[in-house]
């Protein structure tokens, strides 16, 4: 077997993803280019296996099904991110995260703000 042809092939699949996430605006879309970029690299590492005969035997099969098992895991946590995000925004478009401001930052300006303006009843004790 000539290992060029699979070395192509994963490098535009590799390309493709890459594309995929600098390209699309959908986070849904995004984690299939992802997914594209780990199966380009799957392949890269059998075809790998197989054409060079290291040490350990089997060792980019090894390496691909723990590449499988981190696209499991990268894909359970990402659509359970993308589904939270969808019910708060109701828009699954990258360009719409807000990245600088978050609801945590808000209610520790507020609060910051009635400790100084001195309103409470604890001011109202002290005098």
């Amino acid at each position: 077997m000539r290992p060029v042809i699979p070395y192509v092939t994963a490098a535009l699949l590799f390309g493709l993803g890459v594309y995929g996430v600098l390209r699309r605006r959908n986070a849904v879309l995004v984690l299939m280019a992802v997914e594209l970029m780990l199966n380009a690299v799957n392949l890269v590492l059998i075809t790998a296996d197989t054409t060079v005969r290291a040490t350990l035997p089997q060792s980019g099969q090894v390496f691909a099904l723990f590449v499988i098992v981190l696209a499991a895991a990268e894909i359970g946590v990402g659509l359970a991110i993308v589904l939270q995000f969808y019910r708060l925004r109701a828009s699954v478009a990258v360009d719409e995260v807000p990245l600088t401001e978050g609801p945590e930052l808000e209610a520790t300006a507020h609060s910051t703000e009635a400790a100084t303006s001195g309103t409470g009843t604890h001011g109202e004790a002290d005098r």
